[in-house]
């Protein structure tokens, strides 16, 4: 078994070779707050019918999924990388895909108690990813890891 995953990491390399852990304001307003503002956001567009006026073409919805959760996917590991938690870079990135990806799971059931919606697992698998290409995308291009090597 690989215990890669589960390297220790604790502290967040800020700067030359300081060494320190965002203070909870920071972590909080930051990091968290963003996260936690788009998944009411999602919340509260699940809770309406299917807009109107959107692009209507095959696999559309698909692709709304896949954007919005690369968003989600992107802010997830952009708060967990800089939590003072005991995972390497390659944890802290499945774990964000699994956060993001298991709120689309929670979206889906909430629509299927919304009138003119359902759920559907094709919007899962879209869920899914577009949350791997979010995170992705930010872990390789818009973060640096924990050592401050940026690889």
């Amino acid at each position: 078994m690989n215990l890669q995953f589960f390297r220790v990491k604790s502290r967040t390399k800020i700067g030359d070779g300081d060494f320190r852990s965002p203070s909870p304001f920071v972590l909080n307003f930051c990091y968290r707050l963003p996260v936690a503002a788009y998944c009411l956001l999602i919340f509260w567009q699940s809770a309406f019918p299917s807009p109107q006026g959107l692009p209507d073409f095959a696999f559309s919805d698909k692709f709304m999924h896949l954007g919005g959760y690369a968003l989600l996917g992107a802010l997830f590991f952009r708060a967990l990388i800089r939590e003072p938690i005991n995972l390497s870079r390659s944890g802290i990135i499945l774990l964000s895909i699994f956060f993001s990806t298991l709120y689309g799971v929670s979206d889906e059931i909430h629509q299927a108690f919304v009138s003119a919606r359902c759920g559907s697992v094709g919007d899962v698998i879209a869920d899914f990813l577009g949350s791997a290409l979010g995170v992705w995308f930010y872990a390789r291009f818009c973060s640096r890891d924990r050592s401050g090597t940026g690889q």
